[in-house]
């Protein structure tokens, strides 16, 4: 049986070079996390405190844009072409691709270091959100626009991939990996609409000096019709590898093709309709339009409790499989030495925590209580910082031999990472939660008001301090941990069949579920008319109230000057 290097060389290629790339961002986004935890909890201050944004907005972009999205469209391609087991249609199409977002990274971060030299008078202190009326210099956003641009093209060489294989095979049902990947992708094309009339109308010209105000509610409401769906983009790859990946780590097979189909199909629809719920202290949203948000939000829990059942029922079954007995002790004939599989139950099991905060952050009147607090990053480094993070990590475990021919370096140092991701993980999301109840506020790099102090009500304010910087810190040794690991992994002799790559089939195949299912046109189309109504109202209300291009007021900092721009192309 030959591996995929064997029968994909050129798509092996491509698909390594992003993964690369992904693991460079992850470096990078690390770096900036651990000087940013350090800097605030008051320990280690290497930076000024003005710098800070500067630190945060790297390690928002590099982690959560460049990390996740360059190993997603590297474990997508993978997914494509192995599922349906044909080359891409054009190999180069696919390298020009991926060379449009390699370069649309670097035009994001040169402005983000040239922020830390004073002497160069450009910067991106935006952070991940790039909220107006914080302006980033031009660079930044032709550099994203160039990077989503790239996704695009991306997920058009996976449709035509999917159309040449219809074209001989059109009475099969779409196989369950690029079905997922389809469905993704028609997500985010519906999803990044927003960030693009953003930046492109707005944001951009606005920077350059051609327009001299923008409306910040109106860009910020476009950000969030982008940034709820785009947590979701993260997450695809960790449920693909989920649905299809563990269950064959565990012994066993996928409890139900349908039942993974329609969870896929639920997250296209619901989305993108739901993300003024991060607005909810926003007060130029009417609060009806907040309360639809908050129900349509609700819904949501319905594919990720869906996702609990068949996965847990999946790992189950292979466990059975391998001996398992009892009600719980099945538990135990799990695959637990296996870092690619402890890695994934455990981001799972941290995905479960995340879901719990969520449902906080999603109730308008309780989310009022942890708005804009430590809470919020304690939430999200659940979901992005371990649920996808460490599956992705887990997952490179056993899909790196695939694509470079060698076996895993090391196992043990593999299993011994993910396990210190988890460790440092718990210690700081726990801290972060806890100090978000107490009011301390996030996005600062000084988290004390004058003549305000916070009391906690079990333990103390240093003990959360020291708990948020001692995950970090562990949080950091495992991510170098798992690059070294991959880059001696990558480097090591090749051998024949360095891991099994045969996905076994669905206990309840593709057979078993509706033809409707894979009827994507009507998805795309109730997705839209779902987005029209969710969004229509609010933001004619938006412009109405504050103009399409805002009532006035001034950019921080105010860069319009272009020389350094036209210095870096000299």
């Amino acid at each position: 049986m030959s591996t995929y290097v064997d029968r994909f060389p050129q798509e092996a290629r491509v698909i390594r070079y992003a993964l690369y790339s992904s693991f460079v961002a992850l470096f990078f986004g690390g770096v900036f996390g651990l000087i940013q935890t350090l800097h605030r909890t008051d320990f280690v201050r290497i930076i000024d405190s003005t710098k800070y944004y500067d630190v945060l907005t790297g390690h928002g972009v590099f982690m959560v844009i460049t990390f996740t999205i360059f190993f997603l469209v590297g474990i997508f391609t993978w997914a494509v072409t192995s599922s349906l087991d044909r080359h891409v249609e054009d190999i180069r199409f696919t390298w020009s691709w991926y060379g449009l977002m390699s370069l649309g990274t670097v035009f994001v971060a040169i402005p983000i270091f040239a922020g830390f030299v004073d002497s160069i008078d450009m910067s991106a202190a935006v952070l991940f959100t790039f909220y107006a009326p914080l302006q980033a210099h031009p660079l930044f956003y032709i550099g994203l626009t160039m990077f989503v641009i790239g996704t695009w093209l991306a997920g058009a060489d996976w449709f035509r991939s999917w159309w040449a294989w219809t074209k001989e095979n059109p009475d099969d049902r779409i196989p369950l990996q690029t079905f997922m990947v389809l469905t993704t992708m028609i997500m985010w094309y519906i999803a990044t609409l927003g960030v693009a009339v953003a930046i492109l109308v707005f944001l951009l010209p606005w920077s350059l000096g051609l327009i001299d105000t923008v409306n910040p509610l109106l860009t910020r409401t476009l950000f969030w019709y982008f940034g709820h769906p785009v947590v979701y983009f993260w997450l695809m790859p960790a449920y693909l590898l989920w649905y299809t990946v563990l269950p064959k780590l565990s012994g066993g097979r996928l409890f139900s093709d349908p039942l993974a189909r329609v969870v896929f199909v639920l997250f296209l629809l619901l989305s993108t309709p739901v993300g003024i719920h991060h607005q909810y202290l926003d007060p130029g949203i009417a609060e009806g339009f907040k309360f639809i948000a908050m129900t349509n939000t609700m819904f949501l829990l319905l594919p990720s409790l869906l996702t609990a059942f068949t996965v847990v029922a999946s790992m189950e079954h292979g466990a059975r499989q391998r001996g398992g007995e009892g009600k719980l002790g099945w538990l135990k004939a799990l695959p637990w030495r296996d870092p690619a599989f402890a890695g994934m139950a455990l981001a799972g099991l941290m995905f479960a925590a995340g879901g719990f905060s969520g449902m906080i952050n999603a109730g308008m009147n309780i989310n009022y209580l942890v708005h804009n607090s430590l809470w919020v990053p304690g939430h999200f480094h659940l979901t992005v910082g371990t649920a996808v993070a460490l599956t992705l990590m887990a997952g490179t475990y056993w899909l790196l031999p695939q694509l470079t021919g060698s076996p895993l370096y090391s196992k043990q140092i593999g299993l011994f990472q993910v396990i210190l991701w988890f460790v440092g993980m718990t210690f700081m999301s726990n801290a972060m939660h806890r100090a978000g109840l107490l009011g301390i506020p996030r996005r600062t790099a000084e988290p004390q008001y004058q003549d305000v102090t916070f009391e906690a009500s079990i333990g103390t304010v240093g003990e959360l301090d020291a708990q948020i910087a001692l995950g970090g810190t562990i949080l950091f040794v495992s991510l170098i941990l798992f690059l070294g690991n991959a880059l001696l992994t990558a480097l090591g002799p090749r051998v024949e069949n360095p891991v099994d790559d045969e996905l076994p089939p669905a206990l309840s195949g593709p057979e078993d579920a509706p033809q409707v299912l894979d009827n994507l046109k009507l998805w795309t189309a109730i997705a839209v008319v779902l987005v029209i109504l969710a969004y229509t109202l609010p933001i004619a209300s938006i412009v109405s109230d504050g103009g399409l291009f805002g009532l006035g007021g001034e950019a921080f900092p105010v860069m319009t000057d272009l020389t350094p721009l036209i210095e870096v192309f000299r």
